[in-house]
């Protein structure tokens, strides 16, 4: 392996005959971390597209448009970088998703040592539909458990903090939250969200709140920096700011940055990358003080 390397397509789970792929972006020799000598910090990466679309490459077609080579910079900041497949929602419902995240944190904190990661630093980033994998993923949610309503983490170790862009975290609540000039909300039929738990959030309030992040926020929880745009006409940023709410309420350590009249995809009404600019410098800061604080 060689400093600054990408290594693409490596197998991490198989789920019912289904390959999925991981692409592992290694940190350069140098950073502001300082030299990569020993174990270095690690963020697993979840791409968006509403559960039923997207790549392990893409942040969004728009964002991917402004060409700043997001994981290429944050392993340019002293990180290795994994973004990660999951099952999408024609191919199984939730919870499979959460179990594929699961599964490529998993694969990454056996795989520490051989790729000079540190296991007590890996942390979690995702936008969209990505991001409340990531957020579910931190929490320790296990909607399996006949707890999961309560809040009750899992028994397996979260990731050591958390980034979200623009994420789902309240399935119960999502439609109502919608910007009158929503694309699409959670209530419509056969909306993204309805797609996922396999039946209409509102007909079906105890699957929607198992699969929200909402559910599991509570003093276990890590770090937190979620970012949202308040023109988002996909996600409502109630959706960031409720769970930010509920963080901060139980104590946990939350971040929450909001980017006046941002979309999805931080499209701005001018077209420019400001937006996704300012983002990613400070999620990258995020999670560099979250390094240098372990």
């Amino acid at each position: 392996m060689t400093a600054g390397e990408v290594l693409k397509g490596i197998e991490f789970s198989r789920p019912g005959g289904v390959p999925l792929l991981l692409d592992l972006y290694l940190p350069a020799d140098a950073d502001a971390l300082g030299p990569v000598a020993g174990p270095v910090p690690a963020i697993v990466h979840f791409h968006g597209g509403g559960w039923r679309m997207g790549e392990r490459s893409s942040l969004g077609p728009v964002t991917d448009g402004f060409a700043l080579a997001p994981f290429e910079r944050v392993a340019a900041a002293g990180f290795a970088v994994v973004s990660a497949d999951y099952r999408l929602s024609s191919q199984a419902v939730f919870p499979a998703q959460l179990q594929d995240a699961q599964a490529a944190v998993a694969w990454l904190r056996a795989h520490a040592a051989e790729y000079n990661v540190d296991p007590r630093r890996i942390y979690a980033w995702g936008d969209s539909a990505g991001g409340h994998l990531a957020c579910l993923v931190g929490l320790g949610a296990n909607p399996d458990s006949d707890t999961a309503e309560a809040g009750v983490p899992a028994a397996n170790a979260p990731v050591a903090a958390v980034a979200a862009w623009y994420p789902p975290t309240d399935l119960v609540h999502m439609g109502e939250q919608a910007l009158p000039n929503a694309v699409a909300t959670a209530d419509d039929p056969g909306s993204r969200e309805a797609l996922l738990i396999g039946a209409q959030p509102k007909d079906a309030p105890g699957k929607a709140a198992a699969a929200s992040p909402l559910t599991y926020a509570g003093e276990h929880a890590p770090p937190f920096f979620l970012a949202h745009g308040t023109a988002d006409r996909f996600v409502p940023a109630a959706q960031s700011t409720t769970l930010a709410a509920a963080l901060e309420a139980a104590a946990a350590d939350v971040e929450l940055l909001l980017i006046e009249g941002a979309d999805h995809m931080w499209l701005l009404p001018d077209k420019s990358p400001a937006a996704v600019q300012k983002v990613l410098d400070a999620t990258i800061d995020f999670f560099r003080r979250q390094a240098q604080a372990s």
